[in-house]
C-alpha cells in the first residue's frame, strides 16, 4: 500500500474559474459529441453541486445530442512528494515513481484526461466516485477502474467502456517508473451532459434542504442520456433502463427541469419493459399518473392507456396470491432485494401499492372521460379494501414499507393511520429504509399524515446524511452510521445491491416532495389547470421559494412567516388555491395586493383562498403567537455501540478467552466446519457465502487452536462471493432462545494479506430491524474478534468493503 507522504492540497477553485473555461479542444483527439452550447445566462446556486447550473440552452429538445464540457480538478494529492512538482491542480512535473490523486469537487458523467509531450515510463491512470480507485462486479467491461492510458499524439485517456464515460469524482494518476523528468498538463475530466435547463427552483431557511433538492436534481440530470433516463451512472454490467428505478427520475426531473417531452420519450421507453419486477410495472402507471397530472397530456394518456390496464390487471391477478415478486428493495425488511424477494412485507407493500395504483390510475380516468374503465378500477380497489376490513388487525401486519404503501393509498381512516404512526412511524431511526429509493414513499406517507416533523427527521437522516459523508449526488444505499465509521468520501460499503454506486437517480425523489410539500406546489387538475400553493412552514422550516414548471408557464412561491409577507404568482389558463400557513401561529388579517378576501375554509394549520386567475400576488398576513417548534425526536439503536468490543491480540489462541459454551469454527477441517452449539442456539444458518481452507497444521499463531488438540492448528473462513453481482455480502443467522442473554464473538483473518475491510450488520431475526449501528472491521491481517452482547436472535450480515471479498474464520459464543 503506498505511503501517504504529505498531501499537496490546492485551494478549491471558484466556480468561475473551474467552469466557465470549459470548451473541449484538444489538438490530438476528438469528443464523441460536440462542446457545450449553452451560456452562463441562468442563475448561480452555490448550494448546487451541479457546475452547470447557471448554464442554458436555447429551447432544448429530446432529440438533442449529448454535449461535453471541460471540468478541472480542485486539488491533487500525492506520495512520494519528491518527485513531484505542482504548478497547479491541473499542471505538474514528475521525476519519478508516484500517484497523483486529483479531486474534481464533485461526481460527473465523464472519463479522464491528460496531456504530456515528454512522458516516457511506465504509468496507469485510475477512475473513482470515492477516494479509492474504484473496482466493481463481474460483467462490467472492465471492472478494475485502473488502466494503462490510451494515447492519442499527446493526449492519454483512460477508456473503460464503449461508451466511454464513467461515475467520476476522483482520478489518478499511476507513475509507475520514468526514464526521464515528465511534464503533465491540462489534467481534466470530459464531462457528457445532456442540454437541460433548470426551469425549478427551490430555496429555504434551511441550507441543507436547499442542497438536497439542487444535489437530487444533478443526479438525475447526469442519468439523462441520448435518447432515455440512464439508471446507473457508474458501469458495473446494469446499465439498463429500469422502469421503476424511472419512477423517481421522472419525479423529480419534471419539478426541477420541466422536461416533459423527455419524461413522455422515457414513458414510451420503458413502457414494454418489465425487467421480471412486479412492482417495477405498477411504478410505470404512477409515472403515467405523475405526468398526466402535470402536463394534462391526454394524447400519451390514450396511448399507454391499454398498456397501463394490462399492468393494473395483472396486479388483479396476483392480489392475494403471493406471486413471485423478483425484487422490491435492498432494505432487509423487503427481502434484502434479490435474496427473499416475496417475503411478507414485500407482499403486503405490492397490495397496498397496487391499490394505489388502481384508485389513482381511476381518478386520472374519470379527468380524461375514461368513466367505465375508472369504475372498473375503483371497484377493483375497493374489493380488495373491504377484504382486508375483514379482518380488524389487519393493519398489525404492516412494517414501515408497507405502512406508507398503504398510507400512500389513501384509503387508511385516521384510527388505522394513527396505529401505523404510533407502530411502524414513531421510531425515527427504524422508519429509515436501507434505499433511499424506497424512503420517497415514506416521507410521502409521513406528508399525507401530517408528521412533516418525522419526514424533515427522516430527510436529515438519509439524504441530509449521504450529504455529511461527501455526495454530491444520491447513493444507491444509505445508512446514517457509515458517518460515524468512515470519512467523508470514503469507500463505502457494498451489500445486497452488489457494489455501492454512489449517483443513483432513483434516490432523488426527494427532490419532487421538497417542491410538493415545503414549497407547497401541487396541481388538482391535470396539466396544472388548477393547482394549490400549501407551504409546510415551521421553526425548522421559516421562509421557502422557488419555481415550479407547468405547461402554462412558471409558478412562482415565496412564503416567509416570520414576517408574513408572501407572493406568488398565477400563469394563464390556470386557477389557483392557496392555503396560507398558520405554523402554530394566529393569523388576523390577510389581504392579497392590498385587498381583503373571502377565505375559503379553515383548519388547524392553514386558511384557504380559492379562485385565483392568472397574475402576480403579494400577500401580506398579521400572524401573532409563537411559531410551532417540533419535539426533539431521538436516533437510538437497540443496541449501541457499548455492546461491541475488538481484540486484536489472541489472534488463533481462543479456547482461554472465547467459546466457554460453544463454537463454529469455519471450514476448519477441509471443507468442514468444527461445531459444538450451546444449548440456548437451536440452530445457525449461514446463507450465501463460498467455503476456503487456508491451512492445516500450521505453526501460523493466526490459525485457530483445534478444539481437541492444543498442537494443532487450522484455519479456513467462509468469504463473499466476489466480483458476482450482487454477491458482495453473506448472512449467519442464529436462532437463539429469546429469554437468553449472551456473547457472540466473531473471528475475522486477512489470512492473504489482500486489505480486506469487511463490515457487519446485526438485525432481528424475526422482523429484520436494524439493531445497532453499522461495525466496520479493519487491518485485520493479524486476527481480529468482533464481540457483541445480544439477548435475542439476530441475523449478521458480512459485508466486503474492500480486498477481494469479506472471510469469516470463527464464531465463539460465551
Amino acid at each position: 500500500m503506498t505511503r501517504l507522504l504529505y498531501v499537496i492540497l490546492l485551494g478549491i477553485f471558484l466556480f468561475s474559474c473551474n467552469t466557465r473555461n470549459l470548451k473541449y479542444d484538444m489538438p490530438d483527439i476528438d469528443a464523441p459529441y460536440p462542446a457545450v452550447s449553452g451560456t452562463f445566462s441562468g442563475v448561480d446556486v452555490p448550494q448546487s453541486p451541479d457546475p452547470l447550473v447557471a448554464m442554458r440552452w436555447d429551447d432544448p429538445k429530446p432529440t438533442d445530442s449529448l454535449e461535453v464540457y471541460v471540468l478541472k480538478p480542485v486539488s491533487v494529492q500525492a506520495d512520494n512528494s519528491e518527485n513531484v512538482s505542482v504548478k497547479n491542480a491541473s499542471t505538474l512535473t514528475v521525476t519519478g515513481a508516484c500517484n497523483l490523486m486529483f479531486d474534481f469537487g464533485r461526481v460527473s458523467a465523464a472519463w479522464l484526461e491528460f496531456e504530456s509531450e515528454d512522458l516516457d515510463g511506465e504509468i496507469e491512470m485510475s477512475i473513482s466516485e470515492f477516494n479509492e480507485p474504484a473496482v466493481f462486479n463481474a460483467g462490467s467491461q472492465h471492472p478494475k477502474k485502473t488502466d494503462v492510458a490510451v494515447r492519442y499524439g499527446n493526449t492519454y485517456r483512460l477508456e473503460l467502456n464503449d461508451q466511454l464515460y464513467e461515475g467520476v469524482r476522483f482520478g489518478w494518476i499511476h507513475i509507475h517508473s520514468l526514464k526521464k523528468p515528465a511534464h503533465i498538463s491540462s489534467v481534466r475530466l470530459v464531462c457528457q451532459i445532456k442540454p437541460t435547463n433548470y426551469e425549478g427552483s427551490f430555496a429555504c431557511s434551511d441550507t441543507l434542504l436547499t442542497r438536497i433538492w439542487y444535489t437530487g436534481a444533478y443526479t438525475v440530470k447526469l442519468n439523462l442520456l441520448q435518447d432515455h433516463f440512464g439508471a446507473i451512472l457508474m458501469e458495473r454490467s446494469d446499465r439498463h433502463s429500469w422502469t421503476g428505478d424511472a419512477h423517481t427520475s421522472q419525479a423529480a426531473s419534471m419539478v426541477a427541469f420541466g422536461n416533459f417531452d423527455f419524461v413522455k420519450t422515457n414513458l414510451r421507453y420503458t413502457s414494454t419493459q418489465f425487467n421480471g419486477i412486479a412492482s417495477y410495472s405498477l411504478y410505470w402507471v404512477l409515472s403515467l399518473i405523475d405526468y398526466y397530472r402535470y402536463t394534462g397530456d391526454k394524447e400519451l394518456l390514450d396511448e399507454m392507456h391499454e398498456n397501463a390496464c394490462n399492468k393494473l390487471d395483472i396486479a388483479y391477478e396476483h392480489y392475494g396470491k403471493n406471486p413471485r415478486l423478483s425484487f422490491y428493495g435492498w432494505d432487509e425488511r423487503l427481502g434484502a432485494g434479490f435474496e427473499n424477494a416475496s417475503c411478507d412485507e414485500s407482499q403486503n407493500a405490492y397490495k397496498m401499492l397496487s391499490i394505489r395504483a388502481w384508485n389513482e390510475y381511476s381518478e386520472i380516468l374519470e379527468q380524461a372521460g375514461y368513466q367505465e374503465v375508472a369504475a372498473k378500477y375503483k371497484k377493483y380497489a375497493e374489493e380488495k379494501i373491504n377484504s382486508l376490513r375483514a379482518d380488524n388487525k389487519w393493519i398489525e401486519q404492516l412494517n414501515v414499507h408497507s405502512g406508507a404503501d398503504a398510507v400512500n393509498a389513501g384509503f387508511i381512516n385516521k384510527e388505522e393511520e394513527n396505529r401505523l404512526l404510533d407502530r411502524v412511524f414513531s421510531n425515527r431511526m427504524q422508519r429509515l429504509s436501507y434505499s433511499p429509493f424506497n424512503q420517497y414513499f415514506i416521507i410521502q406517507a409521513l406528508a399525507r399524515a401530517n408528521s412533516y416533523d418525522k419526514a424533515l427527521n427522516t430527510i436529515d437522516d438519509c439524504w441530509g446524511g449521504q450529504i455529511r459523508y461527501g455526495a454530491t449526488t444520491f447513493f444507491e444505499v444509505f445508512r446514517p452510521s457509515w458517518n460515524d465509521i468512515s470519512k467523508p468520501n470514503d469507500a463505502p460499503i457494498n451489500n445486497q445491491c452488489g457494489y455501492t454506486s454512489f449517483t443513483h437517480p432513483w434516490s432523488a425523489g426527494v427532490t419532487k416532495w421538497l417542491s410538493e410539500e415545503i414549497l407547497g406546489i401541487k396541481p388538482t387538475s391535470a396539466g396544472f389547470a388548477k393547482f394549490i400553493i400549501k407551504p409546510h412552514l415551521s421553526s425548522e422550516v421559516t421562509w421557502v421559494k422557488g419555481h415550479t414548471p407547468t405547461p402554462h408557464g412558471k409558478i412562482e412561491v415565496a412564503f416567509d412567516i416570520k414576517s408574513g409577507k408572501h407572493s406568488f404568482s398565477v400563469p394563464e389558463n390556470t386557477v389557483a388555491t392557496v392555503a396560507i400557513p398558520k405554523a402554530g401561529r394566529t393569523i388576523g388579517k390577510v389581504t392579497f395586493n392590498k385587498e381583503g378576501k373571502e377565505k375559503l375554509s379553515e383548519d388547524d394549520n392553514f386558511i384557504y383562498y380559492a379562485d385565483f386567475p392568472a397574475g402576480n400576488y403579494q400577500v401580506k398576513a398579521d400572524y401573532s403567537g409563537d411559531l410551532i417548534s417540533f419535539k426533539p425526536e431521538p436516533f437510538l439503536y437497540d443496541y449501541d455501540n457499548g455492546a461491541v468490543n475488538e481484540d486484536n491480540k489472541t489472534q488463533g489462541n481462543w479456547k482461554s478467552k472465547y467459546g466457554s459454551k460453544g463454537y463454529i469454527l469455519c471450514n476448519f477441517d477441509s471443507l468442514q466446519n468444527r461445531m459444538q452449539l450451546p444449548d440456548f442456539i437451536e440452530q445457525v444458518k449461514f446463507n450465501m457465502n463460498g467455503n476456503v481452507h487456508w491451512t492445516t497444521k500450521s505453526d501460523d499463531p493466526r490459525a485457530l487452536l483445534s478444539d481437541t488438540d492444543d498442537r494443532i492448528r487450522n484455519l479456513g473462513a467462509f468469504y463473499t462471493l466476489d466480483p458476482i453481482p450482487c454477491k458482495q455480502t453473506m448472512t449467519a443467522d442464529i436462532y437463539s432462545r429469546k429469554d437468553q442473554s449472551y456473547r457472540i464473538s466473531l473471528y475475522f483473518v486477512d489470512w492473504d494479506k489482500k486489505n480486506r475491510r469487511s463490515a457487519i450488520e446485526v438485525f432481528d431475526l424475526d422482523n429484520k430491524r436494524l439493531l445497532m449501528p453499522v461495525q466496520m472491521i479493519r487491518d485485520y491481517e493479524q486476527g481480529k474478534y468482533i464481540t457483541l452482547n445480544l439477548k435475542q436472535p439476530v441475523r449478521i450480515r458480512i459485508n466486503q468493503v474492500r480486498g477481494d471479498n469479506a472471510t469469516l474464520s470463527g464464531i465463539f459464543f460465551d
